[in-house]
């Protein structure tokens, strides 16, 4: 009787894939791993989403807008502050406060899980990216209250994330190449 081999793949899923699968088991990140970048990182995902694959996917714009130097900005903090550009932190804003006033030990529901993902994807290698670097802009159509898009969307495609995500198209959209 010929034996058969049975070799079994081993999946390796990477430590984000891992923590989506149960975010109620992450536990918090140290304090000291917990940097202004990342802060201010993690207050605008926060602010965009508390769906963690979603917040992944914005992490990783806001991180490819600091290494292009989009709009001539190269910090985590100038990318979040620009104007017109990440709605929750616009002047006037009715929850503006409240997002730039999250510190690392804020007992939010969610937040110590966006601190995480800020933290990941902040420090991630480039391999792990699930845009090419130059996608750089997204919008909610939920949030569209006056247009059905931004003016930059007119006539584009959005690009799909290189991994496996469940992303409702009304929800985000991912634009690359968008000046």
């Amino acid at each position: 009787m010929d034996s058969v081999a049975v070799v079994e793949e081993v999946v390796r899923l990477t430590p984000i894939e891992e923590a989506l699968r149960n975010p109620r088991r992450l536990a918090p990140l140290p304090l000291d791993q917990i940097d202004t970048e990342t802060l201010w990182l993690a207050r605008c995902i926060f602010s965009e989403s508390k769906r963690p694959e979603e917040q992944e996917l914005i992490a990783w714009v806001v991180r490819n807008r600091v290494e292009t130097k989009y709009r001539g900005k190269t910090t985590y903090r100038d990318v979040v502050l620009d104007p017109y550009q990440f709605s929750a932190f616009q002047p006037g804003y009715p929850k503006r406060d409240f997002y730039m006033s999250l510190t690392p030990a804020s007992q939010v529901p969610g937040w110590q899980r966006a601190l995480w993902i800020a933290h990941y994807v902040r420090h991630a290698p480039d391999s792990l990216r699930p845009f090419s670097l130059h996608t750089r802009h997204f919008y909610s159509e939920q949030s569209m209250r006056t247009t059905p898009h931004p003016q930059w969307a007119e006539g584009r495609e959005p690009v799909r994330p290189r991994r496996s995500y469940e992303i409702d198209a009304r929800r985000f959209r991912f634009f690359e190449g968008i000046s």
